[in-house]
């Protein structure tokens, strides 16, 4: 980061091989390869290697899992912070989750979803968390979430009033409620002013066509970038003062009662 204040993201939009780890990973790598600029952070999909499958116990993660492992060497040897899907297990319970892994290779957070998708019968297949996790890159805040989170505005709310900077969602949404996608991700931007992340994939499942939209909006809910069915690692450079700019231009958020 310059001077702890701008921060080039790269958002990794790509059409992953159903339920094919070891082909995404290569096709991960290959766009990785097309890399000319560092980047202070890399954010892919929900469930990045697999699409969104309900079949957890094939496909659940532990330390030594195939995606943990990957992403674990690629933040060490590209020496960036990476957000990525993986599916967990703990004890006899499955998440759909997003991990933080920090430059250095280690593991930093673990979100898993707060919201599963009862509408696909995500929830039959994977339990539901009960708390935020806020991770740092620096000095700067990031609250996390997954896919049918975006459409809660309360769970975000919670997280603009413990002062996050950057709100970020990784998802398969698909094209025929891709508008809905768009329109939330401004709106979470401008009612919490911050920044606003949101990566889904492009290309289709056995179920369901997706046309990407991966795209940052500023606090004040200005789509900086946002590309539509292109396989492509996306650049956006952020400036951070922009958070408390406005946030001291518009005080809105002081007067929040969250009743």
């Amino acid at each position: 980061m310059k001077n702890g204040n701008e921060m080039k993201i790269g958002l990794i939009q790509y059409n992953p091989k159903w339920e094919d780890p070891e082909s995404n990973i290569s096709i991960i790598d290959n766009m990785i390869e097309q890399l000319t600029e560092k980047v202070d952070l890399l954010v892919l999909p929900e469930m990045t290697l697999t699409g969104f499958t309900m079949n957890p116990g094939k496909f659940f993660e532990e330390l030594s899992g195939i995606g943990t492992q990957y992403f674990t060497k690629l933040s060490e040897r590209l020496k960036t912070n990476i957000f990525a899907g993986i599916i967990e297990k703990n004890n006899d319970e499955y998440f759909n989750s997003l991990v933080h892994f920090e430059e250095n290779g280690l593991i930093k957070a673990r979100y898993r979803k707060v919201h599963p998708f009862s509408f696909a019968n995500e929830n039959l297949h994977y339990n539901a968390a009960n708390e935020l996790v806020i991770t740092k890159i620096d000095n700067v805040r990031f609250g996390l979430t997954i896919c049918y989170d975006l459409r809660f505005p309360e769970l975000y709310r919670l997280y603009a009033k413990k002062g996050i900077d950057v709100l970020v969602n990784i998802a398969n949404w698909p094209v025929t409620r891709i508008d809905h996608w768009r329109t939330l991700l401004k709106a979470r931007a401008i009612e919490n002013q911050c920044f606003m992340i949101g990566v889904n994939r492009v290309g289709s499942d056995p179920t369901l066509n997706y046309s990407g939209f991966s795209g940052i909006y500023d606090p004040l809910g200005n789509e900086l970038i946002s590309v539509v069915n292109e396989e492509k690692i996306i650049i956006c450079e952020v400036d951070l003062n922009i958070v408390e700019e406005t946030r001291k231009k518009l005080p809105f958020l002081e007067d929040i009662k969250l009743i």
